[in-house]
């Protein structure tokens, strides 16, 4: 089967088999002297299989990884491998047998495959495992995995096959604001992450505007955080792309949002430049620290209810998560933020950076909390994710995975961007989406769906401006002065 190529990579989450390419990282192919030819639609052709070297008696022969084929988007191909439906106000995909696939990391040669599974990706049982394999769903190096004994090898390449469950966003369209020879500009809904990345493919902007507008090849500007709604901007070509990132890192481009925030927020204009340090990657999850990183945003109340207040926020820096941050410092978190309205930050909640807890107990709390209220899709994570070691490796460092864009400012940077590595192609995509898998968990598993009010958070980036151009987009309803929930 034939596969494209991809701008952006499918990140698998923490609990998943494999974890992503990272940069430098190549996908078996061509040897040296090869050339990979691509056709219009980013399709590769079969590489002549390279000459073996002799092996020593019992040697495992490792072929040589093949160089990427990048700057193509995702394809027909990938879009067909389901589809959407709706129900309840949700959009939903119907599960379909998807392939996770990864180089060996340094730290897995010389370890058995047996080992690597249960040492880093507990999210499943062994048993699992041995049962995938006699399927036939692990390979090695397109081989079908016999021994879960192997001792891996450098430039292993492994390939898992699972039955893919997404959780639904909301079902309110996208809208185009603006889309010409240069780029699209989106009023991206809450709930919807802007590319693939860990439970999320289908459902998230890059996909649906690929499957349902005919956008592909789109490049990322910058990012709103999956509970964010607003002005997303996405450029049509790389040189496009280039031309913006040079204004990102000029500070040239304003950014302004709307939000609406616990109790009254002072009249006056409000500075915070407080610090922002990342508690966890997995989960999501930053706070103020003296450790942390710069960053500035403005304040400026707009009207007040009685109850609580819209605010206008100008950030000056791109740090994750920083305007929600920024605000449960100063004692007004947003009013339905799932994370820093909590009552694991403290009767405070926050207030001041007084948590009384280390990150350890604020981190266990908050997923307590969410797990009691059958919430933890909320957070984009789910029970099994938890049970996974990965995170102590992995999820601390996004060097592999993080375009060099701006960060947006609520951006959550457990789901960062991907770089130009293979979206991961679906090459059992002939069986049956949707059908009831034997080796699948989540097939047994009944899970609440949230209500569309769950996944509004009241976030919206209302303008977006740069040399030559300025796109705003509507207030939302929860914003107008006279509001009440």
């Amino acid at each position: 089967m034939r596969r494209a190529g991809a701008v952006w990579a499918a990140r698998c989450g923490a609990g998943s088999p494999f974890p992503p390419l990272g940069p430098g990282m190549a996908e078996p192919g061509p040897g040296p002297g090869q050339e990979q030819q691509s056709g219009p639609a980013g399709k590769e052709e079969a590489a002549p299989a390279p000459k073996k070297r002799r092996l020593a008696g019992g040697e495992r022969y490792v072929p040589p990884p093949r160089k990427l084929n990048t700057g193509v988007s995702f394809g027909a191909a990938h879009f067909a491998e389901t589809s959407y439906y709706f129900e309840g106000g949700l959009r939903k995909v119907r599960p379909y047998y998807f392939d996770f696939r990864t180089y060996c990391k340094g730290r897995w040669v010389g370890r058995s495959l047996l080992h690597v599974f249960s040492t880093e990706f507990r999210a499943q049982p062994l048993a699992y495992y041995r049962a995938a394999a006699r399927a036939g769903r692990l390979r090695l190096n397109e081989q079908p995995v016999r021994d879960l004994d192997v001792v891996l090898k450098n430039n292993d390449f492994l390939r898992n096959t699972v039955h893919r469950h997404e959780p639904p966003v909301t079902a309110q369209p996208i809208q185009i604001l603006a889309e010409d020879q240069e780029v699209v500009v989106v009023d991206k809904p809450s709930s919807l992450p802007v590319h693939p990345c860990g439970r999320f493919r289908h459902n998230t902007v890059i996909f649906i505007l690929g499957k349902e507008h005919g956008l592909q090849e789109l490049h990322t500007i910058h990012r709103l955080d999956r509970m964010t709604s607003g002005v997303l901007m996405f450029a049509k070509t790389v040189e496009v792309s280039k031309r913006i990132d040079e204004q990102v890192r000029e500070r040239q481009l304003e950014k302004e949002y709307v939000c609406r925030v616990v109790g009254e927020f002072p009249e006056h204009e409000v500075v915070c430049e407080e610090p922002i340090l990342v508690v966890s990657y997995k989960v999501g999850v930053c706070r103020v620290d003296p450790k942390g990183k710069f960053c500035k945003t403005i304040f400026q109340r707009l009207s007040y209810n009685g109850k609580s207040s819209v605010v206008k926020c100008l950030p000056h820096t791109g740090r994750t998560h920083q305007i929600r941050v920024h605000l449960q410092f100063l004692g007004h978190p947003i009013v339905n933020d799932p994370i820093y309205n909590m009552e694991a930050w403290g009767p405070d909640r926050g207030k001041g950076g007084k948590i009384d807890k280390t990150d350890e107990e604020l981190l266990k709390a908050l997923v307590e909390e969410h797990r009691s209220k059958q919430s933890l899709d909320i957070l984009g994570i789910m029970e099994e994710d938890l049970n996974s070691s990965a995170e102590s490796k992995d999820s601390g460092d996004t060097s592999d995975c993080t375009k060099p864009v701006q960060a947006d400012p609520s951006s959550e940077n457990s789901c960062p961007a991907e770089d130009a590595q293979d979206p991961g192609r679906n090459d059992t995509a002939g069986r049956a989406s949707g059908e009831k898998d034997p080796l699948c968990v989540e097939c047994k598993m009944i899970r609440r769906d949230p209500s569309p009010k769950e996944l509004v958070m009241y976030l919206h980036a209302l303008r977006y401006k740069g040399v030559g151009f300025e796109y705003c987009s509507r207030m939302p309803e929860w914003a107008a002065e006279e509001w009440e929930e």
